[in-house]
């Protein structure tokens, strides 16, 4: 007979990951261990209690993991593990798919919810979900993209993230760049290459200020307890201060630009 000690713990893991119950994958494995197998006789080779083992095997046949015989006493036979993981896996991105779907409607309807509940500013820790707010909103953006950030934030995450943008999206970066060149010329954007004055203004080495058409605000703000984090607000207050800091950056670099002509560490480019 087999138990539960007798199947590696981390396979029984592996299983229930994958949706299975302990006694479901208790039995599949027992039924890949013969060529086929009465209930009474899956009791035996899984250890499973005879009372459980006919619904066992009704959610297995249900799952595409075990095939039954029209005899009498029924016989059940295990599909092979590759097929059967694969049925599987295509029951999971279809449950996952369904998910996301009606998650979607729940999401969609905080664009119904009044403004008023929107006065939050939202902090978010762990750079994953910093990448995945800032690409949402990004994705987002209608009319316009402001960007403030250090050179290794701007060209290891935000570049790639600019990528699906319209071309009807204005992009205006600003950021600490060795060479203007450097950019993708196929987007629309201003570039005031700060590279003597980027520790002034952001202080990490991965940090950034993020506006979207006017409306949405990120601020990563670097490391708190050991890992990246980020304020995020639709809130008017958040917008003010993101939008004036912004101005503000880019009105001192032109000063800085026009009152020190031929200065090559600070230089405007606009390119349609």
């Amino acid at each position: 007979m087999t138990t539960s000690r007798d199947v590696p713990a981390p396979l029984l893991e592996s299983l229930k990951s994958l949706g299975l119950t302990k006694y479901e994958a208790l039995v599949y494995i027992g039924l890949l261990r013969v060529a086929d197998a009465t209930a009474t006789e899956v009791h035996e080779i899984s250890g499973v209690p005879r009372a459980s083992v006919y619904p066992v095997l009704d959610h297995l046949v249900q799952k595409e993991l075990v095939n039954v015989s029209h005899t009498v006493p029924k016989r059940f036979d295990a599909v092979p593990p590759e097929q059967g993981i694969e049925n599987l896996m295509r029951r999971i991105r279809s449950d996952a798919e369904s998910a996301r779907e009606a998650l979607e409607v729940f999401y969609r309807e905080k664009e119904l919810i009044d403004r008023g509940a929107r006065e939050l500013i939202w902090t978010i820790y762990g750079e994953e979900n910093i990448k995945t707010r800032l690409a949402g909103i990004l994705r987002s953006a209608e009319h316009s993209v402001e960007v403030l950030a250090t050179r290794d934030l701007l060209y290891e995450t935000v570049l790639p993230l600019l990528e699906p943008l319209p071309e009807s999206v204005e992009v205006e970066i600003i950021t600490a760049c060795r060479d203007e060149g450097e950019l993708p010329s196929r987007f629309r954007l201003h570039l005031l290459s700060l590279t003597g004055s980027m520790g002034r203004l952001l202080p990490y080495e991965r940090s950034g200020v993020f506006l979207v058409d006017d409306a949405r605000a990120l601020v990563w703000v670097g490391e708190v307890d050991g890992q990246p984090s980020a304020l995020y607000s639709e809130s008017g207050g958040l917008l003010l201060f993101v939008q004036r800091h912004i101005t503000t950056v880019k009105e001192w670099a032109m000063t800085v630009v026009n009152n020190q002509p031929g200065n090559p560490s600070s230089v405007y480019r606009s390119t349609p």
